[in-house]
């Protein structure tokens, strides 16, 4: 009877966990992308108003 029940736990826990690892895995996989994507965009972002102010006004 022991030996069912510790059997019966384990396969009983374990797909919870297994899908708890995954949704896990893919939110850490989003939350990093979104972190890059926005530190290229404010790369991105300095270099472009950087180059418009080294540009001369065409209006002065």
């Amino acid at each position: 009877m022991p030996d069912d029940f510790w059997g019966n736990a384990v396969f009983s826990v374990t797909p919870t966990i297994v899908i708890g690892l995954i949704f896990w895995f893919a939110m850490r996989a989003i939350i990093r992308a979104d972190r890059s994507e926005r530190e290229t965009f404010t790369e991105v972002e300095a270099e472009e108003r950087a180059r418009l102010a080294a540009r001369p006004d065409p209006h002065e």
